[in-house]
């Protein structure tokens, strides 16, 4: 079968440059200014190409498609509009550390800003949320000009070496001139050699890490969001078995051990509720706190440790710090497992009663969780209790934004699974089209959990065929914006359910029909007991399973099980003050 190339040169270049890079997977949406990248790239052999009309939705998928590789994976866009519509996840990449490779078409420089049709200023269009702009010049059909052709070759490989490298997005913005869809079937641009480019090792002094340990009796390890590192078994039991070290994790950390505090709302949010609150948070507060991962879901903890600040902070990563806290002493620029098992030797286990103390109140709320589900209603609360306890053995999660992240930190999985969601701006965005992208990389069992305001906004990703048949989506239909409703706020001023929570009365079941998904519902724990294993078990078609839950009850549920806990459980009585603070 002969190689089916576009006559324009660049487009030539673009497409040999993203294979030589080992970019394997291009996400295309249909166009007419991209009818050069469209021709060269959806006929290379070892590229595969996806059509996704939307250009939100094509690049959301993409990213969940970098999420499975970790690898680039590219998107490309006809000229105009069609390129701001990939900006929602150009910036999710972007403070999610993701190498999403956008590659735009454009129109000739000297028919910018004339008045022609589908043109806008696109150079440098994406300039703060990215991290390397290519703006190529233009060239014609067989150009022999090689100064145009090299000019072009290094800014695109400069582009994707650092999708590559640094690990987050770039954009390579291509002007084409008509006609657009001429083609041939051998290469004319001479492509130059491109040198690898290479991130010379961080050096760093740990000195000040090791003394720090050492000298302390309250120790917190906070996790965020943990994509592709899987924690050595060391390191993990150094941080799980030293008496004066908590260990913080979030569902999106995916790391675990018996000894880590998985829901860290639980114990700060009754704590903040308490009369000597103060003296409370002052027993938890750390001496030295270390960080890895991503961003943090939890606000509370956000807010405690800017209130009540560690002495040290030290952050591991090989990309960047945060410092989110405030508080930042050090960021090493490597990998935990490579920084642990460097300093592991001299570290200390230092005796203290901090983990003893506050893990016997976890331990505590663990219990009276499980004591409140026999006395609340049909909630999205308790909904999240059967989930748990019926995801499949090593199932892949992605969480929506809002509500539905949130509450999946008040729980713990029975089985092992491994968790995603859109945290690096949070937005409820294009989480279905993750989702989607995910499961058509990886062909694993994926489940998508949401809620209706995130599911209706993105219900374009719907649109591709290309869902796999095990894919299924859990929707907690609550009628708007249930977190809302939990935040503070006035919800009885008459503009909140239009303005706000933006109160509905749809659903997807004609949603489902159109796109050819198997729909079922389930009104109450009985129908939930019932439909949810079953549910998990069928998957001979992609799956969608609408949960209703009353939506003037759900937010009451919820902040009464933070009541609940105070009123339950003596945090003082179980603080061993004295050994604290000796």
């Amino acid at each position: 079968m002969k190689q089916i190339y576009s006559s324009i040169p660049t487009a030539q270049i673009i497409t040999e440059l993203c294979v030589k890079n080992h970019i394997e997977h291009v996400v295309i949406s249909p166009g007419s200014r991209n009818a050069p990248l469209t021709i060269t790239l959806a006929n290379h052999p070892k590229i595969k190409a996806y059509s996704i009309v939307d250009e939100r939705c094509a690049a959301f998928f993409a990213l969940g498609m970098t999420q499975r590789f970790n690898t680039p994976v590219a998107v490309v866009c006809t000229s105009g509009s069609a390129l701001l519509n990939y900006y929602p996840a150009v910036s999710e990449a972007f403070y999610s550390n993701l190498p999403l490779v956008v590659i735009s078409a454009d129109r000739p420089e000297h028919l910018i800003d004339i008045g022609d049709g589908q043109t806008i200023r696109q150079t440098n269009v994406f300039k703060n949320h990215i991290l390397y702009s290519a703006n190529l010049k233009g060239d014609f059909h067989n150009s022999e000009d090689q100064s145009v052709h090299d000019f072009n070759a290094k800014e695109t490989h400069k582009a994707l070496q650092t999708a590559i490298l640094k690990q987050g997005p770039v954009h390579i913005n291509a002007p084409f001139d008509e006609p657009l869809y001429h083609k041939v079937e051998k290469l004319s641009a001479k492509l130059l050699t491109q040198k690898a480019f290479d991130l010379q090792p961080v050096k760093f002094d740990n000195s000040g890490f090791v003394k720090a340990w050492n000298s302390s009796k309250k120790k917190l390890v906070l996790v965020g969001v943990n994509l592709d590192e899987k924690i050595d078994k060391e390191v993990l039991k150094v941080l799980s078995q030293d008496s004066s070290v908590i260990v913080m994790t979030e569902i999106t950390s995916n790391i675990s051990d018996a000894n880590f505090f998985t829901n860290i709302d639980s114990i700060l949010a009754p704590i903040e509720q308490e009369s000597d609150s103060v003296l409370l948070f002052e027993a938890l507060q750390p001496e030295m706190l270390i960080t890895f991962g991503g961003l943090i879901v939890s606000k509370k903890i956000k807010k405690f440790l800017r209130q009540y600040k560690p002495k040290q902070h030290f952050h591991i990563d090989p990309r960047e710090a945060n410092d989110t806290f405030f508080s930042l002493t050090q960021h090493f620029e490597t990998s935990v497992n490579s920084f642990f098992k460097t300093v592991m030797p001299r570290l200390d286990n230092v005796h203290s009663s901090y983990f003893e103390s506050w893990n016997a109140i976890r331990l505590k709320t663990l219990e009276f969780r499980e004591i409140y589900r026999q006395q609340i209603e049909f909630t999205d609360f308790a909904f999240y209790y059967s989930l748990f306890e019926t995801l499949p053995q090593d199932e892949i999660v992605h969480f929506a934004n809002s509500s539905s992240i949130r509450y999946a930190n008040l729980f713990d999985s029975k089985r092992p699974i491994k968790t995603f969601a859109n945290r690096g701006t949070s937005g409820i965005d294009g989480s279905t089209s993750t989702a989607i992208g995910y499961a058509v990389a990886s062909q694993e069992p994926t489940t998508l959990v949401t809620g209706d305001l995130s599911f209706l906004y993105d219900s374009n990703a719907l649109w591709n065929q290309y869902i796999p048949k095990n894919f299924k989506i859990i929707l907690l239909n609550n009628a708007g914006g249930g977190i809302f409703r939990i935040l503070p706020g006035h919800k009885e001023e008459d503009y909140f359910e239009n303005f706000f929570e933006t109160t509905h009365q749809l659903n997807a079941e004609h949603l489902c029909a159109m796109y050819g998904i198997n729909y079922v519902t389930a009104h109450d724990q009985e129908e939930v007991n019932k439909e949810l294993p079953a549910f998990f078990e069928r998957n001979d078609s992609p799956q969608l399973i609408e949960i209703f839950t009353p939506r003037l009850k759900n937010n009451k549920v919820l902040l009464n099980y933070f009541d609940f806990l105070k009123n339950n459980i003596n945090f003082k009585s179980m603080l061993y003050f004295k050994s604290l603070e000796s």
